[in-house]
């Protein structure tokens, strides 16, 4: 059976470092979508932060969580 050491999706610190990770990705690929409204209001809640902060934040949040358990 595979280890979910990653994927907890019943934590909320999974889901306190997935959401920016994946706002992160949706902010990133906005030339391949196109909604720059989507995009503005990702901006607003986050303070104006880098797409790539916010994927970074994600993956070191992601990882931590599963280093502790």
């Amino acid at each position: 059976m595979m280890d979910r050491k990653y994927l907890k999706p019943k934590s909320l610190t999974w889901w306190a470092a997935f959401v920016p990770l994946l706002l992160g990705l949706v902010a990133a690929l906005e030339p391949a979508h196109g909604s720059a409204s989507v995009i503005a209001v990702i901006d607003n809640m986050t303070g104006g932060a880098s797409p790539y902060v916010l994927i970074n934040a994600g993956l070191a949040g992601i990882g931590l969580r599963g280093a502790v358990a």
